[in-house]
Parts: structure tokens; sequence; C-alpha cells
């Protein structure tokens, strides 16, 4: 324990510039360090613990080399870490305070003149930058690694290409009203090139007005490269002309990362917000689409924040004195916080889904929790202030 007089003297005498950090903020920080490394190892590890299983499953059932199943696992443990974050605050919030508290050295810089808003303002502050942390993993590392993660599986481990025997389809509007279809019989995603693309454009009365067949379509600088293409235009007077050129350049709507996406079965959970807003500005999706990837769109902005939540309702609960149970009852008031918090989150996400209204209601689903906890965090610290 650092001595209360320089705990004292940083946080109520004489005040150092507002961006250096006081003994007291270092002290609590570092405090912190220890127990938010255990719980973000510990959730990894539960979380990772059936991914750690499919290994075996892969090398025995599919053939797949050791080393290909491994990194097939590495890349998929930023999107688990970027979901324990907030969890590991909880925790470690929890954990820090619990042994501080215990052994009354809460106590003893309140009783230095020390408030405990200010005692706790730099756990709440490094809860905000871990949200910011969470929110740049989620946005930069987790969009690729699933990526990598998808072409290894389906190129080097099951040896079916990214799509399968499936085809793919695109459908965009046109300028001009119209629309258009781009087909395709496969991807390689190691070129970023489309096999055996037919695109077809419709014109306001539904009729084909063009029909481009390629043998591939290759994308680089923001472009779609079709080599080999052959045109069959349609006029509206019913005569028609074909045009053949070694390389043409066509739009289909979409960019290789959206086709891994959709390819490896839609889900937005492994895109990002950037990616989402993307494919709602593309017009493609149905309905029952559009409400989905609204709804992720949001809550891929409020679930980060959860670490700044936890951390704020965790305070008034690790301030509680106990007896016995140390890192197991911590660990088991983290879980049914996190139990509650994802039961909220999922009912309200459901229930702003089934409204349908728009980006509005679903900004105010998505936050719903995160405002919740914080209002009873906020709440239960203005209690324990009291006290």
């Amino acid at each position: 324990m650092v001595s209360l007089g320089r705990l004292r003297d940083t946080a109520a005498g004489v005040r150092p510039a507002w961006w250096r950090f006081t003994i007291l903020d270092r002290y609590m920080v570092s405090e912190l360090g220890g127990p938010f490394a255990f719980g973000l190892s510990a959730f990894t590890l539960i979380f990772a613990a059936t991914q750690i299983l499919a290994i075996s499953r892969l090398v025995s059932d599919q053939h797949a080399p050791l080393w290909a199943a491994i990194e097939y696992f590495l890349w998929q443990l930023p999107a688990i870490v970027v979901l324990v974050i907030p969890m590991a605050m909880l925790l470690g919030t929890l954990l820090a305070l619990g042994r501080l508290s215990g052994e009354s050295e809460i106590t003893a810089m309140k009783a230095g003149g020390i408030s405990l808003v200010r005692i706790v303002a730099p756990l709440l502050a490094t809860g905000v930058l871990v949200s910011i942390l969470a929110l740049f993993l989620q946005e930069g590392v987790v969009p690729f690694a699933n990526d990598r993660a998808t072409y290894l599986r389906q190129e080097t481990i099951e040896h079916v290409g990214v799509f399968g025997s499936g085809n793919f389809a695109v459908v965009t509007k046109l300028p001009t009203g119209g629309r258009q279809l781009t087909t395709s019989t496969g991807y390689e995603a190691a070129t970023q090139t489309l096999l055996n693309v037919a695109l077809i454009q419709y014109d306001k009365r539904n009729r084909p007005a063009l029909i481009v067949f390629a043998d591939r379509a290759h994308y680089a600088q923001g472009q779609w490269t079709f080599a080999k293409a052959t045109e069959y235009h349609f006029e509206a007077d019913g005569t028609t002309w074909t045009q053949t050129a070694p390389e043409q350049q066509w739009d289909i709507g979409q960019k290789p990362s959206q086709i891994m996406q959709r390819a490896a079965g839609d889900n937005p959970e492994n895109m990002s917000r950037a990616q989402i807003r993307e494919l709602l500005a593309g017009g493609q999706l149905s309905p029952a689409e559009l409400r989905t990837y609204e709804t992720s769109y949001e809550e891929k902005l409020a679930r980060p924040f959860a670490s700044f939540v936890f951390t704020l309702i965790a305070v008034p609960f690790g301030l509680r004195p106990s007896r016995g149970g140390g890192t197991g009852l911590g660990f088991g008031l983290a879980v049914a916080i996190v139990f509650v918090y994802f039961v909220i989150a999922s009912i309200t996400s459901a229930l702003f889904i089934g409204l349908g209204g728009g980006l509005f209601l679903d900004t105010i689903g998505a936050w719903i929790p995160n405002a919740l906890f914080t209002a009873i965090g906020a709440l239960l610290l203005r209690r324990a202030s009291a006290t």
C-alpha cells in the first residue's frame, strides 16, 4: 500500500496538470491490471474451448493439416477477445476493489479526505479507454481476421472454394431505373477473381437490354475488370448487336470482402460497421435482412462501450464487504451481471427488430442495456459515496 499522505496530496492537494497521472491514478490502474489480465485470459479460454475442440475434429474428420487448423483457430481469437473484453473489465474491477475494500484501503483513503468518486475515477477512465480500444479492434482487426479464417477453412481445409459448389448472384439498381443481375459460378479469394461471369441489365419494363459473358472478372483498385468479355445489346426497336473485347470494366455492386461475407453465411456479426453500411446503402437486402443488418449496425457501436458500463456497475458491488469467496465470488458475480445484461440486450434487440422502425428505433434498442446499467451503476455509486 502506498503512503496515504502521498495519495491525499496528489488527489486533494496541489493538483498537477489534468493530463498527468497522479500517484492515486497509477495505483488504482496498477491494481486493476492483474485482475483484468486474469479475467481476459479466463473468459477467453472459456469461449475458445469449443474452438480448441474443433481443431481435433478438423484434423481427424476432414484430414486438415494441423498447422492449418491451428492457424484457423488463431484467426478466430480476435472476435472472441472483443467479446470478452467487457467481461474482463467487470471481473477485474470487482476483484481489484474487493481486495482494496477487504484490506480497508478504501476506508483509509476516504478517511484521508479523498472522495469515493475520485478514488474510482481512474477505473472509470480506464473503462472508457478500453471501450474505444474494443471498438477499434472490432472495426479494424476482427473483419480481416474473420475473412482470413473463412478463406483458410474453405480453401485450405475443406478444399471447396469460398462458394463451394453453389453460385453467386448480386442484384443492383441502375440509374436509369432498371436493374442489373450479376452471376458467377465461383470466386478465387486469393486473386479476388470471379469465375464464369454473366452480367444482365434490365430496363424499366424488366426486359433485358444488355448481357455480358466473361471467363473471369478481377477486382483491383476499386474496379472489376472482365476478361474475354462478350456483349449482347438489345435495342428498343428489336435489333441486336454483339461486341467482344479482351477487357472491359463493369460495376457489379459489391467488393470482394462483401462477396466473401455473404458467401460465408451473410452473418453481420462477422462484419465491421463500415461493411454493413455499404450493404445497407446498396439496396440489395430484403426487408427482413434490412432490419437485421440495421440492428446489428447499431449494436456494434453500443456493445464495445459495455466495458465502461460494466466498470461502473462493478464499482459499488466491489466495495461491498464480503466474508470469504475472493476470486470465486467475484467470478460468479461477474457471470451473473453479464447474464442479465445479455438477456436484456437480446430482449430489446428482438423487440425492436419486430417493430421494424428503422435506424432510429434500432439505435434506441441497441443502447437500452447500456443506458439501464449505467443508470443503475450511477445510482449505486451515489449511495456508496453517501455512506
